[in-house]
């Protein structure tokens, strides 16, 4: 019997069978050919106008997100992960909610994480990440070294409002980079094993920062964390090339303005911490391939704010 007779001579009751054979097929259709079996993506969403556009290639790559937990209206969320056939163990795990926000993160070769961090929790369950209006986020990790990527992971929180935030890890801005800087250049020879943690909470923040590693070979990862709980400040963050980097940052107070390099192959460290009722401009340089180590817990009170600047090389 051939396909057009006995779609004719089809009854009523068949139809639901033939419905989901055509769902099936079609879903097979839209299948990319370099699909893997073991890569996944679970997508929760709600709301209007949501666009959602993910890549994924190689294996054991995995994707779980919520959008809207309450409402959502006009987010856009861009992943691509892997580039590689042989990339493999990139994970994305964060829930959005709120309005008008904007999400791309690319992850590049093996071993990079995106989401919330073991210390908050789920994410879901106290709020999840970012739930905030017109926030902007880009996010972009690499590794060249295969199955002896180390770990890199970003966790992140934000939860206030029309934030702006660019971080990468295994990438670089290229030369001058600076807070206004948009744009991640793939490092040729990155071992990865960073982690950078934000946080953010207050409104208005810019946040725009890097760490890469690989000049000697070593691959010695870097630490970020941050965090930014005041509204209105200004940070850019640059640390790079081999000997492990610390940075840990908090502000809170409004409208401090900062730029923190450490480079070179030392393994430098730097504590800040800013409070007080007027902002700060700092500006922080420690470049040697020797370790530099700093510390600072400002209190500005000083009208019309107060400035650091120290290099250290």
């Amino acid at each position: 019997m051939n396909i057009e007779k006995k779609l004719n001579d089809m009854k009523p009751k068949d139809t639901p069978l033939l419905v989901l054979g055509y769902i099936l097929l079609g879903m097979m259709l839209l299948l990319p050919a370099t699909a893997k079996a073991d890569n996944e993506v679970v997508l929760d969403q709600e709301g209007d106008n949501v666009v959602v556009d993910i890549m994924q290639a190689g294996a054991i790559n995995k994707i779980d997100i919520v959008l809207g937990l309450n409402n959502n209206t006009n987010n856009t969320l861009k992943i691509g992960q892997g580039h590689s056939e042989g990339a493999e163990s990139n994970n994305v795990f964060f829930s959005v909610d709120g309005t008008h926000n904007t999400m791309q993160i690319e992850q590049h070769g093996s071993n990079n994480e995106v989401g919330w961090t073991n210390a908050w929790g789920t994410g879901i369950g106290f709020g999840g990440d970012l739930d905030g209006n017109s926030n902007q986020i880009y996010f972009h990790q690499n590794c060249t070294r295969g199955a002896s990527c180390g770990k890199s992971d970003i966790g992140f929180h934000i939860k206030g409002n029309s934030n702006t935030v660019r971080y990468g890890q295994g990438v670089w801005f290229g030369s001058g980079g600076s807070i206004s800087s948009t744009t991640f250049y793939d490092d040729g020879d990155e071992g990865g094993n960073h982690t950078a943690t934000l946080d953010i909470h207050g409104n208005n923040n810019t946040l725009v920062g890097m760490q890469r590693n690989g000049s000697l070979d070593t691959y010695d990862g870097h630490t970020a964390n941050l965090y930014l709980y005041a509204d209105d400040n200004t940070l850019y963050v640059n640390q790079q090339t081999d000997g492990a980097k610390t940075l840990n940052y908090s502000s809170y107070v409004d409208g401090t303005v900062g730029s923190i390099t450490q480079h070179s192959n030392g393994a430098h460290t730097a504590t800040i911490v800013l409070n007080g009722t007027q902002p700060s401009n700092l500006t922080l340089l420690q470049s040697s391939n020797s370790a530099k180590s700093y510390s600072l817990t400002q209190t500005c009170h000083t009208v019309g704010g107060c400035s650091i600047s120290v290099t250290q090389d």
